[in-house]
């Protein structure tokens, strides 16, 4: 058993840190909103910041929004290296399971692979419902060495652990399949406003490509929120839209064009602006529903 460090106890960090102390480890917790009572009354021991954090864990894990949450956390005032700098005699392991720059992330890396720790990046897919139920996939970034030290500790919150390659691997794959997930959302949403503007009931059309070539896990979850219009998150809008701001920035640094990826964003940001922000990715197709409207009252004019 392992003492393990667990920063930032959101909608998804928090059943992740239960998943662990049921497996038997000792959680030394932080989140800035406080650590949830629950998971103290487990046996998680609260600590008052990051850098106590990181002088009591042998690993290290974080769970948090975006890459400059991660960079303060690991780098700042009472940060994770302030902790590391007092155990200089221990070689620690930081894992970010955050969803944050691949660019970055190689950076963030070197850094504290020069402090004489190991980094690993393992950033998750599968929302809230994969870290409540432990079926989340792991895509990680690291030495094969440190991550057979780490896996069967990444099996106690997810089905599928793959490593995919050095540090910053871990979250090209990641962005790689928040362009595949956001791509087809859009695309079932397009379908689904499709058969309802053409009179046919969509819940229908849905079944009949469930039965097919067209059949996938977003049409499956992400077509019946849309139908049933159940908007809450799953996965926020606002958070979806930084996974594709940080594809586009890091296509752009490696010369390549992703133009579907950059209408998608383009419509998450109309769900923005039009108070979407914590809506689930679904509600995509609340923006094609306005525009389609729209061209019709063009249309009629």
């Amino acid at each position: 058993m392992a003492n393990i460090g667990f920063i930032g106890l959101g909608i998804m960090g928090k059943p992740m840190a239960r998943h662990l102390i049921e497996g038997g480890h000792s959680l030394f917790l932080h989140s800035r909103s406080g650590v949830p009572a629950d998971l103290i009354g487990l046996g998680g021991g609260e600590c008052l910041s990051h850098k106590e954090v990181a002088q009591h864990a042998d690993i290290v894990i974080t769970m948090l929004p975006d890459t400059p949450d991660v960079e303060k956390v690991l780098f700042g005032e009472n940060g994770i290296v302030e902790g590391l700098e007092l155990c200089s005699d221990q070689a620690k392991i930081i894992v970010d399971m955050s969803s944050i720059s691949p660019l970055e992330t190689r950076k963030f890396a070197a850094r504290i692979n020069g402090l004489g720790h190991d980094y690993m990046d393992a950033p998750v897919s599968g929302g809230d419902v994969g870290a409540q139920n432990a079926t989340l996939t792991i895509m990680v970034g690291s030495s094969v060495t440190v991550f057979e030290k780490v896996k069967p500790i990444l099996a106690l919150m997810g089905k599928s652990v793959t490593l995919v390659g050095e540090n910053g691997a871990g979250q090209v794959c990641k962005i790689a399949n928040q362009i595949v997930v956001s791509s087809a959302i859009e695309a079932v949403a397009e379908a689904l406003l499709f058969a309802s503007k053409a009179g046919v009931d969509p819940e229908k059309v849905r079944q009949a490509l469930l039965g097919g070539f067209a059949a996938s896990r977003v049409l499956e979850v992400h077509g019946e929120r849309m139908i049933n219009r159940c908007f809450e998150p799953g996965f926020r809008i606002e958070l979806h839209q930084k996974d594709l701001n940080i594809a586009l920035e890091s296509a752009s640094a490696l010369g390549v064009s992703l133009p579907n990826t950059a209408t998608v964003r383009e419509l998450f940001s109309a769900c923005l602006a039009h108070g979407g922000a914590k809506w689930d990715n679904s509600a995509i197709v609340k923006i094609l529903e306005k525009l389609a409207d729209h061209e019709i009252r063009k249309h009629l004019e």
